[in-house]
């Protein structure tokens, strides 16, 4: 299911210099959320051809997913700014060059170092063009309720897009090569940009950056998640694990100094102390880790273990995305007439029950059962996380709103990064894949019980 990205830059942009056309616009937004969306889901059921293709171990396809993911979840705090700051559609443009040259480059990788790097430019151009792709949507309809049906049609758009993904992604890759999936981005990407000239200039304004925070941040994920993923392929006893390791712990730790003393900090530590935030803080987290750790390593599990093309791989998550797109929409009704509380509460307690249904998994599962065994745990994440976000948003003040969207957005796919590090690593333990996927639904089983045991404690009234 596709993030809302940060609204800090979001709610003032205006439109400054040319008349634009305001379909233009949000075909413009549309179709970029689109490209990252689909890029995004049909790479993980394309990661055992690039594997075969380029000689990458399981850590080597943990790094194409997270080099992505990392980059976006620890530029996400920024982009607001940066879009307040170069204005809306400069930055949404630039970003969209961006990711389609390096969706060429990855398209064209020789190596997975090479392969690596140009998802790590990928996912820094994703996280500048979410944010500015809604801004232009608010910016291009300012009647409320027309306005309000345009976010609606990006929103969807997303959430389709990230249902097709693996589909598609496995399509491609069956019939043509896995690089067709990058090099699909070239046409999408220029009638973005076609689109953007008639799309009107945003306005600039004056906005802090913490840079001192944002490369903190940067090192400090990227040096935990290097450890875990080294840890799991080569122990982690070894020198270049615990290093990485105690690396991230002193970047995170700088960090957390850097926003205590700054004056405009990326993340007010002051946000972390009200429980109803530090509680969604962690719901984001783990409910991602649990989704989206597991649809990595099941999808090297259908293709590896059961022998499944790269469609039919595909075809199994497709039933899982359709879910959560539904859960959602029932999620918003839901919470209206009971409260955010309720839909978070219940979500999560079917996520814990999806994972222990997996356990039933194991080398002679069917394709079919497993895409049945999946629907559980996808139900349980897309009616959780709709209303986690209008819980967290419920009792903060409204200029903070922006702020918080982004900052769940940002713990929510930092979840879903270190997941992949982490459960790729016990897969690919000497103990075989199917333990290794085991002891991962545990972990998460625990953690849910956590995170519910602390929803219960929320008030029911905020």
């Amino acid at each position: 299911m596709p993030d809302l990205p940060d609204l800090r830059g979001v709610g003032g942009t205006s439109a400054a210099g040319r008349a634009g056309s305001p379909r233009l616009t949000l075909f413009a937004a549309l179709l970029g959320f689109v490209m990252i969306a689909v890029d995004a889901s049909a790479v993980n059921v394309a990661l055992p051809a690039v594997g075969r293709g380029l000689g990458g171990s399981t850590a080597g396809l943990q790094w194409i997913v997270d080099a992505y993911t990392l980059m976006f979840a620890a530029l996400l705090l920024s982009a607001g700014a940066f879009s307040d700051r170069l204005g809306a559609s400069r930055l949404y443009a630039g970003g969209a060059v961006a990711f389609t040259l390096s969706s060429v480059a990855c398209g064209l990788a020789p190596s997975l170092g090479f392969l690596i790097g140009a998802r790590l430019v990928q996912g820094s151009a994703a996280a500048l063009m979410l944010p500015s792709s809604l801004a232009l949507v608010r910016q291009a309809f300012p009647d409320a309720a027309v306005r309000a049906r345009a976010i609606a049609q990006w929103t969807m758009a997303g959430a389709a897009a990230t249902a097709v993904g693996p589909v598609l992604g496995g399509a491609l890759t069956s019939a043509v090569s896995w690089r067709s999936i990058f090099f699909l981005n070239l046409p999408v990407g220029l009638a973005v940009l076609a689109a953007m000239r008639r799309t009107a200039r945003s306005a600039q304004r004056p906005a802090p950056l913490d840079m001192p925070g944002q490369l903190t941040a940067v090192l400090g994920l990227g040096a935990l998640t290097y450890g875990v993923i080294s840890g799991g392929a080569d122990g982690f006893g070894q020198p270049r694990a615990w290093a990485s390791i105690l690396l991230a712990v002193v970047s995170l730790t700088l960090f957390g100094v850097v926003e205590h003393r700054a004056k405009e900090p990326m993340l007010p530590l002051g946000l972390l102390r009200d429980r109803v935030v530090a509680v969604c803080l962690a719901i984001g987290f783990v409910v991602n880790a649990a989704y989206y750790g597991l649809i990595f390593v099941f999808g090297l599990f259908a293709q590896d273990i059961l022998g499944r093309s790269a469609v039919g791989a595909g075809l199994v998550f497709m039933p899982t995305a359709v879910l959560c797109t539904i859960t959602n929409l029932l999620s918003a009704r839901a919470a209206a007439r009971w409260g955010a509380r309720t839909p978070v509460l219940l979500g999560q307690l079917g996520c814990a029950a999806g994972l222990l249904i997996l356990l039933l998994v194991n080398g002679h599962t069917s394709a079919l059962t497993l895409a049945l065994l999946l629907l559980p745990l996808a139900g349980g994440l897309g009616f959780a996380v709709p209303s986690l976000t209008a819980m967290m948003l419920g009792g903060i003040a409204p200029e903070r709103a922006g702020l918080a969207g982004g900052v769940l957005n940002s713990f929510r796919q930092t979840g879903g990064a270190l997941a992949v590090a982490g459960f790729g690593a016990l897969v690919a333990q000497h103990g075989g894949f199917v333990n290794g996927l085991h002891i991962s639904l545990l972990i998460a089983v625990v953690l849910l019980a956590v995170t519910i045991l602390a929803t219960l404690a929320l008030p029911r009234g905020r």
